[in-house]
């Protein structure tokens, strides 16, 4: 890893895993909804999920890391919940690709450190 790339993928991840926690939170709100509010809701958060899917294909373009590889998948897993009606179960897979990203930003950041950067 590079200065250069361990910062682009501490920016990227932090937006990475805002749109994440943002997904969550998102679905949880939908237990109380139902009709079409809850169909309008899950639209929404899918499309919100896409274009995290895009960041981390940013990610991945700019850094160079291959970590970023391990993330996508997951998000189509999570997609695949909400376009089969049950986006309750997407958390799981999106608290994966949470975990996965908070491993690259926690890499990114211990690089950092040590070359004394941050």
């Amino acid at each position: 890893m590079e200065p250069k790339s361990a910062v682009l993928s501490l920016s990227q991840g932090e937006k990475v895993k805002a749109g994440l926690i943002w997904a969550s939170q998102g679905l949880a709100v939908l237990e109380g909804m139902d009709g079409v509010e809850r169909s309008g809701g899950i639209r929404i958060i899918r499309m919100l999920v896409a274009m995290i899917e895009n960041e981390v294909g940013l990610a991945k373009s700019i850094t160079q890391d291959p970590s970023w590889d391990e993330i996508p998948p997951v998000l189509e897993r999570a997609a695949v919940m909400m376009d089969s009606g049950v986006p309750v179960e997407a958390n799981t897979h999106l608290s994966t690709a949470l975990s996965k990203t908070t491993g690259i930003l926690q890499r990114a950041m211990t690089y950092l450190r040590e070359k004394d950067l941050a």
